[in-house]
């Protein structure tokens, strides 16, 4: 009898590029895919906040390099690639969000979010895809939650990150007969110190307790996971898809 083999979850001998990867949930995407063998490039504006990261992971025993990098700088970002190599998985976690209500957005405000959130996103997978070409590769989108249902005050905030879902959706139609795979995951509100201050208000931590169905917020541990499942081998046939890593609250 031939037993069938569970596909490996390491990434021994990979590239990884994490953009964003400085702090909070790209930060914890990186130190994922490090852990399991990749070499991960570290990508983010702050020098100190990216250095720091580097220099924690490095202790750990992690293979790693910082990368300054501007994510709304096209032409940065083709500089950079050029610099990093081939790469096998790209993890973008860079992000924006400036809430209001919806009669009250302004330009300004759609424009920032949509530079980096949409704009951004777009320009970091094609850039990554084309030297993934015949080689194939895992492109991962830190998307949200948001990109799946509606929520009051954040309409320009939902709005691009379902649009972050339409582009994966054909990405990956696109890149899939290179062996290019193309995902995003959907997190609830996470702890980190970006989103302390909306945890600490008591209204939004009531409207987010009522949401989530398990007994308790996301960690950025709860997004390690499944970063490290969609950049390896044990999701070689996922693709166009999202992991909804949201507590129930996208279930009704």
């Amino acid at each position: 009898m031939n037993l069938p083999r569970t596909p490996p979850f390491r990434l021994d001998g990979k590239r990884a590029v994490v953009v964003g990867g400085s702090r909070g949930i790209g930060f914890g995407c990186a130190v994922a895919l490090a852990e399991a063998g990749a070499h991960v490039i570290v990508a983010a504006r702050g020098a100190t906040e990216v250095q720091a990261a580097v220099n924690e992971m490095a202790q750990a025993g992690f293979s790693t390099e910082a990368q300054l990098l501007d994510v709304t700088d096209l032409d940065a970002v083709r500089d950079a690639f050029d610099v990093f190599g081939p790469i096998d998985i790209l993890v973008n976690s860079a992000g924006s969000a400036r809430h209001s209500p919806a009669l009250l957005t302004t330009p300004d405000d759609f424009d920032a979010v949509s530079a980096i959130n949409i704009r951004a996103a777009y320009f970091l997978a094609q850039t990554a895809a084309k030297q993934m070409i015949g080689r194939g590769g895992s492109i991962i989108q830190i998307s949200s939650q948001m990109g799946h249902v509606g929520a009051i005050d954040r309409s320009v905030y939902c709005a691009t990150k379902h649009a972050v879902e339409g582009m994966t959706k054909a990405m990956a139609m696109e890149w899939g007969p290179e062996n290019i795979r193309v995902n995003t995951i959907c997190p609830t509100f996470i702890l980190t110190e970006l989103t302390k201050p909306t945890f600490d208000d008591p209204e939004q931590r009531a409207w987010i307790d009522s949401k989530i169905k398990l007994p308790r917020v996301g960690r950025v541990e709860d997004i390690m996971g499944a970063c490290l499942f969609l950049a390896s081998d044990a999701s070689a046939l996922v693709t166009g898809t999202s992991i909804l890593v949201d507590g129930g609250w996208t279930a009704g």
